[in-house]
């Protein structure tokens, strides 16, 4: 072989080496993924730490967050192809899978094992008890959510029936439950924070309960895109993973405080003392999943809680609706 052909083997070799690699890596562009979430709340701290610390954005993903305001709302948005990626409750992709579909909503990374909700009353209630309850007026979340069944579920462990014992209000939209309790609908009112502490800041209400407390571990916030957008896209759904696993461990060996200070962007009309707060009342309460998994028993008890509040359509296996290949890899 001549030292010119020598030389032109060693060009085209080092040309396609490059181009493996260029075809392998990143390329520089990040792949884009729209996720709506439900509402906007200190509740998924460990989302907002995957955006504001830059962790999406090393696993290669550029998030484009947009809030729905409502389980039915975020669900019409995936279904629509106006997101890929919903965050919402899991009880949404029973709903949907009842209904008949040939591209079933499947849930791939859960972000929350409790229920996020608060109990505020409108009086101060130095010695709250749960039988204070009835008689009372209650404002209280979508009926079909998840906020209302844990609720009811709460509710009926203490022995109240929320159909009997309360005037129980359920026809207010999602995105105007606390306006209408500050505006005097209601003695007591199931809510969401940070409004539950900053009502309780303002004067408006005080906190008496946690149904988070109360209602035990279940999938209440999951990520979930339907099956084809994970057909096409497995290798983004595995980064997202990826990264949402590393925000969560951030979230778990991080301070109240810092991870106030990383999600404060987010919530630019709330003190950012209010926010520490709220974020060290989730994180006592094991509020934030410390994985993304979603495993078999949190499904099941996802499950008696919907049969108990009459909303159930019929009882789907895990194995139809999770996915926890995702989950698993990110922890490898």
């Amino acid at each position: 072989m001549t030292k010119r052909w020598f030389n032109r083997l060693t060009l085209y070799t080092s040309i396609l080496f490059l181009l493996f690699l260029s075809a392998c890596g990143n390329s520089g562009e990040n792949d884009q993924v729209r996720v709506a979430e439900v509402t906007r709340s200190i509740f998924y701290a460990p989302q907002y730490v995957a955006i504001s610390e830059g962790i999406f954005e090393k696993h290669g993903i550029d998030v484009e967050l947009t809030t729905t305001w409502g389980g039915d709302k975020t669900m019409t948005t995936l279904l629509s192809n106006g997101a890929d990626v919903a965050l919402v409750g899991s009880e949404t992709s029973i709903y949907v899978y009842a209904q008949g579909t040939n591209d079933p909503v499947i849930n791939f990374a859960q972000l929350t094992q409790t229920d996020g909700t608060f109990l505020v009353s409108r009086e101060k209630m130095d010695h709250f008890a749960w039988d204070d309850l009835k008689g009372s007026t209650f404002l209280g979340q979508r009926k079909g959510g998840m906020p209302q069944m844990a609720g009811e579920f709460v509710l009926k462990n203490k022995g109240i029936n929320p159909q009997k014992d309360l005037d129980l209000i359920q026809n207010i939209d999602f995105a105007n439950i606390s306006s209408a309790f500050a505006s005097g609908t209601g003695d007591f009112v199931q809510l969401f924070e940070p409004t539950a502490s900053i009502f309780e800041e303002q004067g408006v209400g005080h906190i008496v309960a946690s149904f988070g407390k109360e209602s035990g571990t279940i999938p209440y916030t999951v990520f979930m895109a339907k099956e084809s957008y994970l057909d096409k896209n497995p290798d983004t759904a595995k980064r997202f993973t990826k990264a949402l696993y590393e925000a969560q461990q951030w979230v778990d060996t991080h301070s109240a405080d810092e991870i106030a200070k990383s999600i404060e962007p987010f919530f630019p009309d709330t003190d950012l003392a209010l926010i520490t707060t709220v974020v060290d009342r989730y994180k006592s309460q094991h509020s934030f999943a410390t994985n993304p998994i979603l495993d078999e028993g949190e499904w099941n008890n996802l499950q008696n809680i919907m049969d108990e509040s009459g909303e159930l359509p019929k009882r789907v296996d895990h194995s139809k609706l999770v996915d926890n290949s995702y989950a698993e890899d990110a922890q490898k």
